[in-house]
């Protein structure tokens, strides 16, 4: 009987060596002529433990990580024995860190052969499809409606709303269009699906097509992401070959297919408008709305755009229920949201969770603090362009409205920590440079005040009157938040002002706080 042993593909775990350790348990296993199962699934999201190893047994999977090439040795001994072994994490179910989890976006991610469809229908997938099929236009986004479900990309617009206002925009051509281009620093949910449950995002994109009657979709994928397009086009053709895609999918009277686009790595094509430009064969800039996308959007015909997470969310309202989505979460933001740990954190990784989740509770008990082992002092969630809050605010649950009453914002659900060692003033400083080498350059808010902003944080730094320059800076960041034509401009602002708020020391306003030391 061969040995079943799972060793991720996810380029999070590819950039740590997986790949090195697949070919040395290969090698080990043909040396001793021990039958080895070896499956690439994609990542459990837990990656301070990657690469991280996975053993089929009787009880269930048991983990090892983070595993090298040099263990692989040791630890087949180890394995093949049924002896303990210093990586052995246990059963990987009941490590604390996954266990605590509301799986329902990654319920298959790091489980399933993202290469076989089998794989995937054998876990549960393609249910909501089926039960799609069987309903109306209207029930299907009744559905989604009553689920409460927002857009996971940052706006959190109710997607119901979204749906139904395209399936109302009478006959004609109709596109699906998802919005893969994950451009936010700290952010990779996006990208670790793509590669690990790539079916669901085909079947929540299909779904869409069925409920507003478009029957081409086109998913919308960053370059930096090489193994992402490559697992979403390996699905692609898997899910046409097997009738999921196509003329008369699964023998019904619905069609409906999809494409992958790649980008070519510009931030602003994140921004829904700028995407449809460049999916069209055009330089990336953003459109002026109204009109908005769902009356006339891609090739000018009414568009559906959501992000890959809202996509993926649609399979289990579906199939698990609208009601027993809306039963998770808090207030306005219902369901699970996919947050991202990263930065100065000693436990970094992908952790879904029902909304309502504190900000404290994610960063020192989830995250266990920093990875340098000094005090955490500020964490920007929501992306580059998300605001910065202090450990005063750790208090803040993970909701729409409850980080918007604190000028702040969830985003795509990026949290990126840092450590006492973090100068405000020049992540200030980043904010505007960010955006003004990102800027399309259509609107002069966006194009010229980030490089005039850069220049004012730097004579604040420099100690050239920061009194009348942080007037001058506020003013600035007033001008881009109302008179940008989009987000990018338009929030740059958040992360300036919450720096300036909540750190005013770091801008010269006040004496630095005293270190613990001292």
């Amino acid at each position: 009987m061969s040995l079943r042993i799972f060793i991720p593909r996810d380029s999070g775990a590819l950039a740590v060596g997986a790949d090195e350790v697949a070919a040395a348990l290969l090698a080990q296993a043909h040396a001793r002529e021990l039958p080895v199962d070896l499956v690439r699934p994609g990542s459990r999201g837990l990656y301070w433990l990657e690469p991280m190893l996975e053993v089929d047994t009787p009880d269930g999977r048991v983990a090892y990580g983070p595993v090298s090439p040099a263990d692989v040795p040791a630890l087949l001994d180890a394995i093949v024995a049924g002896e303990p072994h210093p990586l052995r994490q246990g059963l990987t179910e009941q490590i604390p860190w996954l266990k605590r989890q509301t799986r329902l976006t990654f319920a298959r991610c790091g489980i399933v052969d993202p290469r076989s469809i089998d794989d995937y229908r054998a876990h549960g997938g393609y249910r909501g499809l089926e039960r799609a099929l069987k309903m109306s236009s209207d029930a299907i986004i009744d559905d989604v409606v009553k689920s409460g479900l927002r857009g996971r990309g940052g706006a959190g617009f109710p997607t119901g709303t979204k749906w139904r206002t395209v399936a109302q925009a009478g006959r004609g051509q109709k596109y699906i269009c998802c919005n893969a281009d994950e451009g936010d620093s700290g952010t990779f949910a996006d990208r670790m699906l793509m590669e690990g449950d790539p079916f669901m995002i085909i079947e929540g994109m299909t779904i869409a097509g069925i409920a507003v009657g478009a029957t081409k979709g086109y998913i919308y994928i960053r370059s930096e992401y090489p193994h992402a397009v490559e697992a979403m086009n390996a699905a692609i053709e898997a899910a046409r070959r097997t009738g999921y895609l196509g003329e008369h999918i699964c023998h019904s009277t619905d069609s409906f297919d999809i494409e992958v686009r790649v980008g070519a790595g510009a931030y602003i094509c994140g921004e829904e408008t700028s995407m449809l430009e460049s999916l069209e064969g055009k330089r990336g800039t953003v459109r002026a709305k109204p009109p908005l996308p769902a009356h006339k959007g891609l090739f000018g015909r009414p568009t559906v755009i959501n992000n890959v997470l809202t996509f993926s969310a649609v399979p289990y309202i579906l199939d698990g229920g609208a009601q027993a989505y809306a039963d998770c979460g808090m207030g306005r933001s219902r369901g699970t949201k996919p947050i991202q740990l990263g930065g100065n954190i000693k436990h970094g990784g992908l952790f879904e969770v029902a909304f309502g989740i504190t900000l404290g509770e994610l960063v020192d008990d989830i995250g266990g603090g920093t990875l340098s082992g000094r005090p955490v002092r500020a964490v920007q969630v929501g992306g580059p362009l998300g605001a910065y809050f202090p450990r005063a605010l750790f208090d803040t649950p993970f909701d729409y409205e409850a980080f918007a009453a604190r000028s702040g914002m969830v985003g795509h659900g990026g949290v990126v920590v840092f450590d006492d060692t973090v100068d405000m003033a020049k992540q200030a400083r980043f904010a505007m440079e960010f955006c003004a080498h990102e800027s399309c350059g259509k609107c002069t808010p966006c194009r010229i005040g980030s490089t005039r902003g850069a220049e004012t944080v730097d004579k604040i730094i420099a100690g050239d009157k920061p009194a009348a320059n942080i007037a001058v800076l506020e003013d600035l960041c007033n001008t881009m938040k109302f008179g940008s034509l989009c987000a990018l401009g338009g929030l740059t602002p958040i992360p300036v002002l919450s720096a300036l708020t909540h750190f005013p020391e770091d801008f010269g306003l006040a004496p630095r706080r005293l270190q613990a030391a001292e």
